[in-house]
């Protein structure tokens, strides 16, 4: 992949490229992992390494400054801007902890924003990428966010997220509850961001409830009863041929 630079000043550049540096050097790592046991045949051409606000208000207007297009990975290393996004998706909601959680979000957390992006190039997702897709989104994006999570964190990191999110889903399902998790991405890019974090905090635990209740740890496993859903015509939702409507 090509690691390409998009600052309007020298001065960003070499403010985040110390942390550019170390991210590029752990992606070659989880590369590798997604490529030996994930399936990862077709790589990103390249990765967008940009301020918060070009990735959100030039480059394009997802208020998410991670995302890809295309081929193409879009990402800010900014820490302190991804600090203030995630204390903005709170709504002001009286959560001490969490908010200082997310004062001090850390650079391994981001990085997993990163592994994201990559593992949604992986081939054991059927749907193409830049494909509409309405019926096992959550899927994919609840993977993407619980792969890099358990292969890139400590356990205590990874056990911390999960318990900051499942809290959260709870903090605003009066709010936003009412739409099955099949329906990830209604309100994307239109709602409020926590309306739109909330389908992604929802997919990464049921995913992680698919992956270490439901299938004891074993990740293939889930994906191989994916794959049979999928082969099978998609027939029912995921979330009822997986039992989880509830």
């Amino acid at each position: 992949m090509k690691h390409i630079y998009a600052f309007e000043k020298i001065a960003d550049y070499e403010k985040f490229e110390p942390v550019i540096k170390r991210f590029s050097e752990w992606l070659e790592g989880y590369e590798q992992t997604l490529t030996q046991d994930f399936a990862l045949t077709d790589k990103p051409k390249g990765i967008v390494w940009t301020s918060a606000e070009l990735a959100t208000s030039v480059l394009s207007d997802i208020p998410i400054p991670a995302y890809t297009n295309k081929d193409i990975v879009y990402m800010s290393p900014d820490l302190d801007a991804w600090r203030k996004l995630f204390i903005q998706q709170l709504d002001g909601k009286e959560l001490p902890h969490i908010r200082a959680f997310y004062e001090n979000y850390s650079e391994n957390h981001l990085f997993t924003i990163v592994g994201h992006e990559l593992t949604h190039h992986s081939d054991l997702f059927p749907d193409e990428f830049d494909e509409e897709r309405d019926d096992s989104i959550w899927f994919e994006e609840g993977m993407c966010e619980y792969l890099p999570r358990k292969l890139l964190l400590s356990k205590v990191e990874f056990d911390k997220i999960t318990a900051v999110e499942r809290e959260l889903v709870d903090a605003f399902t009066p709010q936003y509850g009412g739409r099955s998790i099949d329906e990830f991405g209604s309100s994307s890019y239109q709602g409020s961001l926590s309306s739109i974090m909330f389908d992604y905090w929802r997919s990464f635990l049921a995913v992680t409830y698919l992956v270490e209740q439901r299938f004891g740890h074993d990740i293939q496993a889930v994906f191989a009863e994916y794959r049979r859903w999928h082969e099978a015509g998609r027939k029912v939702s995921l979330t009822a041929y997986f039992g989880m409507e509830q």
